[in-house]
């Protein structure tokens, strides 16, 4: 898992520092924070991260969702959805762009650890993130 980069899109200041702390903590790398979608795109482009935890909601003209479907024009990289929001039509949405998997807040770290590693292929049989 050592070294694999991850983007982190939340527009909640707090929720994205504690999900960068945790994500440090289990050894992976963070090549970018942001809260907004044109952002996101950028951080894509310029870091290349190897998996981009994304917000559904968030600040500016575009929601998680629309960034996800910009992003796939120009990158393959996995997505993993973490909102506050699981109504019927914003997962139908989601599902439709193919992510690794969509986890509602509040989460459990073990919840993100087995996502994260099932986007890594390396996530059978793994039950808990590495001892911190």
């Amino acid at each position: 898992m050592s070294g694999k980069k991850i983007l982190i899109v939340e527009d909640n200041a707090i929720v994205a520092l504690e999900t960068k702390l945790r994500l440090t903590r289990m050894g992976y790398t963070i090549t970018g924070v942001t809260g907004t979608g044109r952002d996101a795109i950028n951080l894509v482009r310029t870091t290349e991260p190897d998996l981009v935890l994304m917000d559904i909601n968030l600040k500016g003209d575009m929601d998680g969702i629309s960034v996800v479907e910009e992003i796939a024009s120009f990158a393959t990289v996995p997505v993993i959805y973490i909102t506050a929001y699981s109504t019927r039509e914003t997962l139908a949405r989601a599902m439709k762009t193919k992510p690794v998997a969509y986890l509602v807040k509040p989460f459990r770290e073990q919840e993100l650890y087995r996502s994260i590693e099932k986007a890594f292929g390396e996530g059978a049989g793994v039950d808990a993130p590495p001892a911190s």
